[in-house]
């Protein structure tokens, strides 16, 4: 543990990629194979299942501390972070323990399920050994909290250089369905069996935000154009017996769409597929609030099925005959996926992603703005030449969104940050005008700078009407600008909406609260969300 803490340290301490590459490549060759097996799970997504509930943890940490319980939860406010209250709070260490990373992690999978005594005495005595940089850590893992600032493609890098083996191929390699407690990193990374076989997906390819001048990227001709969905990304897989579905978080979602299944036993052996997975009716794709129905369940009720049945739209072919393809020049790749769909009968429920024919740019700009009508985000430009790479790589794959909804509203609530933001207030609640009252209707906490939270962090602390825990109620002057990328109805709000993707544009300082948007606004918003899904006006 302690080596892993040494390791955080060192990541947290730069923001530079090429320290903090190296300094996990130096942790992958030097730490034991089972903590770099459960780096690596940390790292691309796969932490434990809680074994403990926060209140349980404070709790405990209270009375190992020797602290009454509401003196811990009125500090927790002041720091912010339930992982760091207790590392702080906690007495110095009675021994010194030389528990390793996994040792720690697979302790905590065996406490799953069992009675409040045993886990408590479990994690107070990892406590009472570990420094205070080591129980902040432990404590993350403990309440699923755990962030190291490294993107999976940053350690996959870090592990090429530590092992000597290519990039690409361990980023295939750490797909799918895998866990600490199922393989070892040497079947994993040193092994060549598991690298595609079964249902192992590959690495996701992503486009990047188009901000220059459509023009700028060269001629027309050079180019293919698609609607950019608003669905599920997935990758279908038919290989070596096995069929499956899996989201771009590498979430194996094949129970949750059974109207795929027939295509089991129609496409070819040895097929992967990238597409979209949207919700469909009377052949059009319906509103992303309609797939939001299916998100997250398990098992599908009929009513549910009948009402958003999916379709999946293919974007690219990556194998075919059980041949990797993604070398291949994308015009290959698609015109072997047309041939695959064109075999398919014609009621699976598969079908191409259409092209979206241009011959100038000025062309494609006004055909873009019809992407609402067409329940798209925008369009994807995809250079005709380009492979299937792994990640976001920029100059051959863009997306070109439509300017997103905005509406200007005044903040009510305000909550502290986590990690580096634990002192900063960064967290708020946004209402609207509805008549002579103020009516909460989004969340939201990214989109402004560090200095701007910290003016607005000292105006809270002066303006605080109530508190309520952590949250604090403020006199409502503070106008914002809200972007969002769509509208929905919502019986879990008290407005009776909901925004998706709600994020701060910017602070409207030169705004009175009496010129804010109203609650009518937005209901006239959603009501011209008619079958074709988003409207055409862009403002609330």
């Amino acid at each position: 543990m302690k080596r892993f803490a040494r390791l955080f340290a060192a990541l947290d301490a730069t923001t530079r990629t090429s320290e903090k590459t190296a300094a996990l490549a130096a942790y992958f060759r030097e730490a034991p194979e089972e903590d770099r097996l459960w780096t690596i799970a940390l790292l691309s997504g796969r932490r434990p299942k809680r074994a403990v509930t926060a209140t349980e943890l404070a709790q405990w940490a209270a009375d190992a501390a020797g602290l009454p319980y509401w003196l811990f939860e009125e500090t927790y406010p002041v720091v912010g972070d339930l992982a760091e209250t207790i590392a702080l709070i906690l007495p110095p260490p009675v021994q010194t323990e030389t528990r390793s990373l996994s040792d720690h992690l697979t302790t905590l999978l065996r406490l799953t399920g069992h009675p409040a005594d045993e886990r408590r005495a479990a994690i107070v005595s990892a406590w009472a050994g570990m420094e205070q940089d080591e129980r902040f850590l432990f404590n993350k893992l403990i309440t699923g909290g755990f962030r190291m600032g490294v993107s999976q493609g940053l350690m996959t890098r870090a592990l090429a250089q530590a092992t000597g083996l290519p990039e690409t191929e361990l980023a295939h390699r750490l797909m799918g369905d895998w866990t600490p407690a199922r393989t070892s990193y040497a079947a994993l990374i040193l092994s060549n069996e598991g690298t595609g076989s079964g249902a192992q997906p590959y690495p996701f390819a992503l486009a990047s935000p188009l901000e220059a001048d459509a023009p700028t990227l060269g001629p027309p001709a050079d180019w293919f154009a698609e609607w950019k969905w608003d669905g599920i990304r997935g990758q279908l897989v038919r290989r070596r017996g096995a069929f499956a579905l899996w989201s771009r978080g590498e979430d194996l979602i094949t129970d949750r769409f059974p109207e795929f299944a027939p295509l089991a036993d129609f496409l070819p052996e040895g097929t992967v597929i990238d597409g979209e997975v949207l919700a469909w009716g009377a052949g059009n794709p319906l509103p992303f609030a309609a797939l939001q129905t299916r998100i997250g369940r398990k098992n599908v009720p009929r009513k549910v099925l009948a009402e958003a049945p999916a379709r999946l739209l293919a974007y690219d072919l990556l194998e075919a005959d059980g041949n990797d393809l993604r070398a291949a020049p994308f015009a290959q790749r698609r015109s072997r996926l047309e041939a695959i769909v064109a075999a398919l009968p014609p009621d699976i429920p598969l079908g191409l992603s259409p092209e979206v024919p241009f011959t100038d740019w000025s062309a494609l700009a006004e055909t873009r703005l019809g992407a609402r009508e067409a329940v798209a985000e925008g369009l994807m430009l995809k250079r005709r030449t380009s492979p299937y790479f792994t990640g976001r790589k920029r100059g051959d794959w863009w997306k070109w969104k439509l300017d997103p909804f905005t509406v200007d509203a005044v903040m009510l609530y305000a909550q502290a940050g986590h990690g580096r933001r634990a002192s900063l207030f960064t967290d708020f609640t946004f209402a609207v005008r509805d008549g002579d009252h103020l009516v909460p209707f989004a969340k939201a906490y990214s989109g402004l700078t560090d200095d701007e939270f910290a003016e607005i962090t000292r105006w809270v602390r002066q303006n605080t009407l109530e508190r309520f825990g952590p949250v604090r109620r403020v006199t409502p002057e503070l106008v914002f600008e809200l972007a969002f990328e769509g509208i929905q109805a919502s019986s879990r709000h008290k407005s009776g909406i909901a925004l998706r993707f709600p994020r701060m544009l910017r602070w409207r300082r030169d705004k009175p609260v009496a010129e804010i948007d109203t609650l009518d606004g937005l209901k006239a918003l959603l009501a011209s969300v008619s079958d074709r899904g988003q409207p055409s006006n862009t403002g609330a």
